[in-house]
């Protein structure tokens, strides 16, 4: 008995610090690990954008999906949003299709609009050859091929003037530089292709169809049109912005203000201590001794919970506190299997001590096998869900490995540390269950 006081003496303890490195650390506004709050919480705009990758071949979806991330991570950054989030997603369905999406989390902007329109159309470029030519007084439509040089590869863009139609002007045109992926395939595609010519489309149209009269190194490529010179100054703006590797397309929109963000939070707290209170009274009335040392070790589930959540850290979210609830409940849950095959135990005469291991052991297999249901379900909704159906379902993964550990542990550690070998009409009594007086 003194083995196992001690150690619930140590998981004592380590509840406490866990409890006091939770309230220290929200109490601290300058503290690194208070709790990351999603838009929907914390308040701002989430917008979903869906990535067209018709275009695109399988093999270079990731990369594209990557690079499209990075161009409109550089965007937002340049708009001066506190903490944006750019992340992508894809959704894949039971009939084998996928969906990619880009979910951009601007924290502090409320207004949708304002939002779309800070982030801004950014242009697609594709250099594609042309594979036939409309002849004098033909009216075939000219094919164009594919040449894989998009504006995933470009690094940087400048206005300049070129000599133009208009006699004495300089026409306006942009003069763009490939990275050293993008200058090898241009330098490539060039030399191959001498005499033909390379269409240049922004957005899918074509501005600009130069013959190629030799190969190109360097990287350097001149995208001229019917440009004056603001045109072609916030064309080289946007394409410093970045090109966009693949076509995007607003998918949904939603906002959030910090009022209404504040008042969920509040009823998230509201709902948490309610629920703990209510189980931990239930357990109280219903399972006495049993019950008491239930809600510690719930008490340390949650002070645990909470722990990791701030030191991954987990970016806490609506979904993510109701996963955080429904655990609480299969924490309970487990406990309730170990107390009721206990009181069996007791009922067949077996000593108080040797109940509790007996106990212990026979709803170890109903423990093990509901967890497991449970962690595979999350599983399932965390690889196939949309990031709110992710956000609960890797809280309530957490806390159901959370759970298992203080029902298995923590519990099992708090009764051998105070139940004893042999049982008078007290201890009788607080290792009962139900209303009954013995």
């Amino acid at each position: 008995m003194t083995r196992y006081r001690v150690f619930a003496l140590v998981a004592l303890l380590a509840g406490i610090l866990l409890a006091y490195f939770v309230w220290g650390t929200q109490a601290n506004p300058y503290s690194n690990y208070r709790f990351k709050l999603g838009l929907d919480l914390a308040g701002g705009t989430e917008l979903v954008y869906k990535a067209d990758m018709a275009s695109t071949s399988p093999s270079e979806r990731a990369g594209a999906l990557s690079a499209l991330q990075g161009v409109i991570e550089r965007r937002v950054n340049l708009f001066g949003v506190a903490e944006p989030l750019v992340q992508t997603e894809t959704a894949s369905a039971l009939t084998g299709q996928t969906e990619d999406r880009l979910i951009v989390d601007l924290p502090g902007v409320t207004n949708v609009q304002a939002a779309v329109d800070a982030l801004g159309k950014t242009p697609t470029l594709d250099f594609e050859l042309v594979a036939s030519s409309t002849a004098a007084g033909a009216s075939s439509t000219p094919q164009f091929v594919l040449t894989g040089l998009t504006g995933r590869y470009l690094s940087g863009a400048t206005l300049a003037f070129g000599s133009g139609a208009t006699a004495g002007l300089a026409a306006p045109q942009v003069e763009i530089q490939f990275d050293s992926t993008g200058a090898a395939l241009f330098e490539k595609i060039t030399s191959e292709n001498v005499g033909k010519q390379l269409a240049i489309f922004l957005d899918g149209q074509p501005i600009s169809a130069p013959v190629i009269k030799e190969a190109i190194p360097g990287g350097k490529a001149t995208i001229t049109g019917n440009f004056t010179a603001t045109e072609a100054r916030d064309l080289a703006q946007n394409l410093n912005f970045g090109a966009l590797p693949v076509p995007i397309s607003l998918e949904s929109s939603s906002s959030v203000g910090p009022t209404l963000g504040g008042a969920a939070v509040a009823a998230g707290v509201v709902a948490g201590l309610v629920a703990f209170a209510i189980i931990a009274l239930f357990m109280l009335a219903w399972y006495r001794f049993p019950g008491l040392v239930a809600a510690v070790a719930l008490a340390e589930y949650l002070a645990l919970m909470l722990a990791v959540i701030k030191l991954i850290p987990i970016t806490l979210t609506a979904s993510g506190i109701a996963g955080l609830i429904i655990s609480t409940g299969m924490a309970v849950d487990a406990n309730v299997l170990i107390f009721e095959r206990t009181k069996e135990e007791l009922r067949k005469g077996e000593s108080p001590r040797e109940a509790v291991h007996i106990g212990f052991g026979r709803a170890w297999t109903a423990i093990r096998d509901g967890h497991l249901t449970m962690i595979i379900s999350g599983i399932i909704l965390f690889w196939l869900g949309t990031s709110i159906v992710q956000g609960f379902a890797l809280v309530f993964l957490l806390g159901v490995l959370a759970s298992f550990i203080s029902a298995v542990s923590v519990s099992r550690v708090y009764l051998l540390a105070f139940v004893p070998e042999t049982a008078g009409k007290a201890w009788h009594f607080l290792l009962s269950s139900g209303f009954r007086k013995s």
